[in-house]
């Protein structure tokens, strides 16, 4: 299985609470519905565990794919992601997008 990870700060002057009802009520719903996808979170980082500061992101994604090909080539040209992302890059400052898997 492979996931997709994505890491993120807000934009300046996006609002938290609004950011965590929009993930709630619209992009839970649309990624969890996709066949290619088992299961999708949105991680707030609260603290670094070790050491001073903080964490370099605000936010981190997960997204276990049951099929990878069945998500780049249907899924993220499709209606529906392609709408959620529309909206998603609205509240993300530059995510960054990565492709891993597990090491067996």
């Amino acid at each position: 299985m492979a996931q997709i990870i994505l890491l993120y700060n807000l934009k300046d002057g996006v609002s938290r609470d609004d950011f965590h009802e929009w993930v709630k009520t619209t992009d839970y719903p649309a990624m969890r519905g996709l066949a290619s996808v088992d299961n999708f979170r949105t991680l707030e980082s609260k603290q670094l565990l070790m050491g001073e500061g903080s964490p370099s992101f605000q936010y981190v994604e997960v997204f276990d794919l049951n099929d990878v090909g069945a998500f780049t080539g249907t899924d993220m040209p499709g209606a529906v992601v392609q709408n959620i992302m529309g909206q998603f890059m609205g509240f993300a400052d530059a995510p960054e997008f990565i492709l891993a898997e597990e090491v067996k």
